[in-house]
């Protein structure tokens, strides 16, 4: 039988008892891809496969980039590995961040309140009142620091503006950054800026450096608020939070009052500042804002002899500092009520790690310092970004929205109202003022020595001829369509007195104030001015009216009342009918504005809205800190702290526009929002039962 194989293959033997095949014709009735391949040498041939197995010949398409079928699978085999990781991760992380505020009220209860709370109240007790100081420190030094730097009207206003701007700003950014690097630290930050820009400020000469060391003194104070608020709750237990949350809004009361007593004490008193030559003066109005850094300056000190929050560390997985703080207020109470052998029994604290807080462990292990420096940093902004991002989330979009307008709706009406009490006195003190002015006609004085100051008076087509003024003051004076004759001016001040269409002829002006911008329109011939005072001048009797100091001091004190009712009945009546009550009863002494007809009557209805107002504003900030999660509640209270500058900055224009023209406006405009934000307060969720989430 003939087998194709054997046809076609001859078998041979060699001498080592090898077979070899030989191959017989072209390859058509055999194997077709053994002819594709050249003949090889035998040295060649065992050279090629010398020390290979199957397992280890090279796969082809990896010359093409293709990867290996087994990669392939190993790659799917461990994504699904990873996806199963991160699935365990998140499930494990959702009931860790469930469990958290249920252990920590437990832990915080164990704590106790006491000695380590009441410290921490004073200390950021301070910081609140830094903030309040702040509030009063442009507008008492106004007055003055717009003579002694010659400001403008336009720059007078440009200077109240940029503060409340730069607050703004910084309660926005310091509120977030509190979220990422800690209530502590933010709070170190924040005081420390207040405190150089304002000492800087004091002795800022030119009215540039002094705008720009108030606006950065401006936005670090700002951040105060959301700080000094987040920070306080986290250290206190539910049914603590709204009595002392209350009790801390008093320090910026204090703040108030302790800017209008120095103020009082220290700007009229002009003999108190001192001047190295002319081009460095140390008036008091500087000193007066000197002294009001001390709260700021005691409350930085204070801080910096205080822990982190714990709360903080937790939610950023750092559970041995939390765990230490945690012992520390434990151990502080007990021993301060007698106890000390109480020991902390908490062994073990859930925290979540998120990705973010591996990523920044991760990328800030390499590289440079630089590099890491700015991996932190620019990680820290994208964080910071994202939270502002997640408040629109569905479960805080509808609350966030009613805390909105109400804050708005509530610093509208207030800051307003603030802006047009003091506004309002010191145009009745000017109309009183206009209606006691004398006026003199067609006046001939000859050969008269002028040695009594002239006050309010106004003197029209008047001649004066060979006369002498020496050594008074001329205040609120303007002479229109006169003639000056022969006349000599000596030792003269002066303060809002103009010459308008004069004629000044043969006159002389030694040592006086009155230089180009007081005389207008005139014309002068043969006229003499020797060793002028130019610029501005200070005079404390007109630009610092006691009047103005009373008003802010009283109004400061009115809220006292307001505060101890607020504090008391907070956790008792709760947050919801606190804000609504308050913002409802405030809108109705509102109405009583329209009986205001005197000095006095502005400061009695001042006093009274601030009494009642007060409890609003304590409501308002206890329920803020409350309704938001501790990863975002810095971020949030800050939003809503800017939100009060941006509405205080509006209502200031508004308020301020319609003094001496309408007092039913500004009025209707407080009670419209008031009510609005007294009736959406009622929509909020009650909170006083409701453990920090």
């Amino acid at each position: 039988m003939d087998d194709p194989y054997h046809n076609n293959v001859n078998q041979q033997m060699t001498e080592g008892g090898d077979y070899t095949y030989t191959q017989d014709g072209g390859g058509q009735d055999g194997y077709p891809y053994q002819t594709d391949y050249p003949p090889q040498d035998e040295d060649a041939a065992s050279d090629a496969t010398e020390g290979a197995d199957d397992d280890d010949q090279m796969y082809e398409g990896e010359y093409q980039g293709v990867p290996h079928p087994d990669e392939i699978k190993e790659a799917r085999r461990a994504a699904r590995i990873e996806a199963r990781r991160k699935a365990r991760m998140a499930t494990q992380q959702e009931e860790e961040e469930e469990n958290l505020p249920e252990q920590y009220e437990t832990i915080m209860e164990d704590c106790g309140h006491g000695r380590f709370q009441w410290m921490l109240f004073f200390v950021l007790g301070l910081a609140l009142m830094a903030d309040g100081v702040d509030g009063f420190v442009v507008g008492f030094v106004l007055p003055s620091a717009e003579k002694d730097m010659c400001i403008s009207n336009a720059d007078k206003g440009l200077l109240g503006l940029l503060v409340y701007v730069a607050m703004m700003v910084g309660a926005l950014v310091w509120g977030g950054l509190s979220d990422k690097m800690g209530r502590r630290k933010c709070l170190v930050y924040v005081l420390t800026i207040d405190l150089i820009f304002s000492f800087l400020s004091c002795f800022a000469q030119g009215y540039g450096f002094f705008l720009f060391f108030r606006f950065c003194s401006g936005f670090g104070i700002g951040g105060s608020i959301p700080i000094v608020y987040t920070y306080f709750t986290e250290f206190l237990q539910m049914d603590k939070r709204g009595e002392h949350l209350s009790w801390l809004c008093m320090f910026w009361m204090l703040g108030g009052l302790y800017a209008s007593f120095t103020a009082w004490g220290i700007i009229p008193h002009y003999g108190w500042g001192f001047a190295i030559g002319s081009e460095f003066q140390m008036h008091s109005w500087r000193l007066f804002i000197l002294v009001c850094l001390f709260p700021a300056l005691a409350a930085l000190v204070g801080v910096v002899f205080m822990p982190e929050s714990p709360r903080f560390l937790l939610e950023n997985a750092r559970h041995d500092e939390a765990w230490m703080i945690l012992r520390q207020v434990h151990d502080t109470n007990w021993k301060a009520k007698g106890e000390p052998e109480r020991v902390f029994t908490v062994t073990n604290i859930k925290t979540p790690q998120t990705q973010e807080d591996e990523f920044i462990e991760i990328q800030s292990d390499t590289g440079t310092a630089f590099q890491r420096w700015t991996v932190r940093h620019v990680t820290m902004l994208q964080q910071v970004m994202a939270n502002v991002m997640s408040l629109s989330a569905p479960e805080l979009r509808l609350q966030g929205l009613f805390l909105v307008i109400i804050w708005f709706c509530m610093a509208f009406s207030y800051h307003g109202l603030g802006v047009w009490f003091p506004d309002m006195i010191k145009y009745m003190q000017y109309e009183e003022y206009e209606s006691k002015v004398r006026v003199f006609h067609r006046e001939r004085v000859e050969r008269f020595h002028f040695n009594f100051s002239l006050i309010n008076q106004i003197h029209r087509e008047g001649e004066y001829v060979h006369d002498k003024f020496a050594n008074i003051e001329i205040k609120s004076v303007k002479f229109e369509n006169s003639l000056f004759e022969n006349c000599y001016f000596e030792d003269v001040k002066s303060t809002n007195t103009f010459f308008e269409n004069c004629t000044i002829k043969n006159t002389v002006f030694y040592n006086t104030d009155l230089w180009q911008e007081k005389f207008k329109n005139c014309r002068m011939e043969n006229t003499t001015f020797l060793h002028p005072k130019k610029g501005c001048h200070l005079n404390f009797q007109e630009e610092n009216d006691i009047v103005i100091y009373m008003v802010s001091f009283l109004g400061s004190l009115a809220v006292l009342p307001g505060n101890i009712i607020s504090a008391l009945f907070m956790d008792k009546i709760g947050r919801i009918r606190i804000i609504g009550g308050s913002m409802l009863a405030s809108s109705a002494c509102t109405f009583l504005l329209l009986l205001s007809f005197s000095q006095g009557a502005v400061i009695c209805w001042q006093c009274l809205f601030y009494a009642v107002s007060v409890a609003a504003w304590n409501g308002l900030e206890v329920i803020s800190v409350e309704l938001y999660p501790s990863s975002k509640r810095g971020t949030a209270f800050g939003i809503l702290n800017g939100i009060c500058k941006f509405a205080a900055i509006i209502a200031s224009f508004i308020f301020a526009a319609f003094i001496g023209i309408t007092k039913i406006i500004p009025i209707f405009l407080a009670f419209a929002a008031l009510v609005c934000g007294g009736l959406v307060a009622l929509k909020l969720p009650e909170t006083r039962e409701k453990i920090l989430s």
